[in-house]
């Protein structure tokens, strides 16, 4: 019986799976930090929802401008050693924010840290994408893709979740929440000082990732790709759809959990950090994978085009579960995860329309630098919105602001109206010509 080639072989792809996984796991975990644990320790340790959105949302430049840098990744060392030595300097950051949470000025210096690890987990990024398409063959990156993103959101989990969790009850176990979030991040440290290690000894060496050779000629085929991407047909109404997809998502994802912790007197749910931990960061992540893997399967089987409103809605019309939970306030903690299950399921399911929009228009001679540019467009249209989520929402409330959320959506809505997109795009060979 042979094997189905797009099935992982346990048996002799074991040393694969001794370095994705971890590899993987290991370049989600610095983006959640950064992204998401520095908002929840920031509201916990009193910082207002103003500065938490404004100076963190400052922290997706890194992945906004990382198509600068890239080239810097090919041309100098390999990616192996791009790799190892980035989790170690993201081990002595996570370390670093550790010891200067005590500080006088610890929002400060921390946010200094945090540009320090974002800006190394960007570029760990771009090494561990080339990486993973130089070690592997062509079937067995096929094969193992699924196997990347599962251990991502295993990492989203860990941080969003078992993080949070673990911040929650140390801070109720020793009523000290900066020492809470301190361990916190001894651990983070910790766990990162073990993934340089253990890469060092099992990354491959392939005889495909060797430097590029320096000169003229890298910068001249950088400015070509940069060059070619934005001539590219219908290129502002590209743009205008990757800056305004999430425009309501950017906003929200910011005051989330803000909105979570505060009390109901400023309008909030009023959770705990470890009730946060468990429906957001795992209830939610749970439900977010979930809609993710539906929404690949369902463009798999009828291609971009049809699926492309379908999916809109479904990212858009469940930031209404936000307007709910900020009017009605439940205390019920399984009503509140049932809300935030339904709006992340629905992101994650719509999401996968985004995710193969950016596919569809970087496809091409320079996919892999058009994707990447693609990416920082998308992380600009989170960025951009998100410095101004805070003192929008201290301006409408936490019911305004939400509806706020919702008119946001409407200008994808008007764009995507004009997006020209191949029927046939998306769909499985087989079924792409039977259309």
């Amino acid at each position: 019986m042979q094997a189905n080639p797009a099935t992982p072989d346990m048996t002799a792809d074991r040393s694969v799976w001794c370095w994705i996984p971890s590899l993987y796991f290991g370049q989600g975990i610095p983006y959640v930090v950064v992204m998401t644990l520095s908002v929840i320790m920031y509201k916990n340790l009193g910082i207002s929802n103003t500065d938490i959105a404004l100076y963190t949302s400052w922290l997706y430049l890194p992945w906004v401008i990382k198509p600068l840098w890239s080239p810097l990744v090919d041309i100098f060392r390999t990616k192996r050693f791009w790799i190892v030595t980035l989790q170690l300097l993201i081990g002595a950051s996570l370390a670093l924010v550790a010891f200067t949470l005590p500080a006088s000025h610890f929002f400060q210096v921390t946010l200094a840290v945090f540009w320090l690890m974002a800006f190394s987990s960007a570029t760990h990024d771009i090494a561990a994408d080339g990486f993973y398409m130089l070690a592997l063959p062509q079937h067995q990156q096929a094969a193992f893709v699924g196997v990347r993103s599962t251990f991502y959101r295993i990492a989203m989990i860990s941080g969003q979740g078992g993080l949070v969790f673990l911040a929650g009850k140390l801070g109720e176990h020793t009523g000290n929440v900066t020492l809470a979030w301190q361990i916190v991040f001894l651990v983070l440290a910790a766990m990162f000082f073990i993934l340089f290690f253990y890469h060092r000894v099992v990354l491959p060496v392939p005889d495909t990732d060797q430097p590029t050779a320096k000169g003229t000629s890298p910068v001249a085929a950088f400015l070509e790709t940069f060059a070619s991407y934005f001539t590219q047909r219908h290129i502002l109404l590209t743009l205008a759809f990757l800056l305004t997809f999430r425009l309501g998502e950017a906003q929200a994802l910011k005051l989330v959990t803000p909105f979570m912790l505060d009390p109901a007197a400023a309008g909030g749910l009023g959770l705990t950090t470890a009730q946060v931990g468990v429906i957001y960061g795992t209830i939610g992540v749970i439900a977010l994978t979930l809609g993710g893997l539906l929404g690949g399967f369902a463009i798999s089987r009828g291609g971009l085009k049809q699926w492309i409103w379908p999916m809109l809605f479904a990212v858009h019309i469940p930031n209404l579960a936000f307007v709910f939970l900020a009017y009605t306030l439940p205390s019920n903690e399984w009503v509140i995860a049932a809300a935030i299950a339904i709006e992340q399921f629905g992101y994650g399911f719509g999401f996968a329309a985004y995710l193969l929009f950016m596919i569809m228009v970087s496809d091409g001679p320079h996919k892999t630098a058009h994707y990447a540019i693609c990416t920082g467009f998308m992380a600009l249209g989170m960025m951009l919105p998100g410095m101004i989520s805070g003192w929008i929402q201290s301006q409408l409330g936490y019911q305004h602001f939400f509806i706020w959320v919702c008119v946001c959506t409407l200008p994808s809505i008007v764009i995507t109206f004009f997006l020209k997109i191949d029927p046939a795009f998306g769909k499985k060979a087989e079924q792409a010509e039977r259309a």
